[in-house]
């Protein structure tokens, strides 16, 4: 399957997913330092606006650096008092819109490379392994998100 496929996918299955859970169970948390399931989601929009400016700009711009603080991103957006369905709307047409950015990369262009780096020496990824990663990440934590 297409990386975009499967996203599409994962988006169709977690919206009748994320139905199914109780309202109070998006905002518990198992600790002060574990993220509750609204800041997971709140992580993974995060994740799709960091991506999808990977994605664009490195067509564009020689291995630009793009990289964001995961946790300092959560806690400044303060995840944990938003709207639950805001966020899965915001969630959702994020998505949508990185499969579509990801649909027009051509093959040439999905060899273009982004500095991933958090410090030290560059870590060059091309748009191809940020697009399949992505949709690890996603996978990854959206199982997390219907178990937890």
């Amino acid at each position: 399957m297409h990386p975009t496929e499967e996203i599409i996918d994962l988006i169709n299955r977690s919206l009748q997913s994320f139905q199914t859970i109780p309202e109070e169970a998006w905002s518990a948390k198992k600790s002060p330092t574990v993220w509750s399931k609204r800041e997971l989601l709140g992580h993974l929009i995060d994740s799709a606006m960091n991506n999808l400016r990977r994605f664009v700009v490195s067509q564009y711009e020689p291995a630009p650096h793009v990289v964001y603080d995961q946790e300092a991103w959560v806690a400044l957006q303060d995840y944990q008092h938003a709207d639950t369905q805001e966020l899965i709307l915001l969630w959702q047409l994020l998505n949508q819109q990185l499969v579509r950015t990801v649909n027009r990369i051509s093959d040439e262009q999905m060899l273009l490379t982004c500095n991933t780096s958090k410090e030290g020496a560059p870590e060059l990824r091309t748009l191809h392994y940020l697009v399949e990663d992505y949709v690890v990440h996603l996978k990854h934590h959206l199982q997390q998100l219907a178990h937890r």
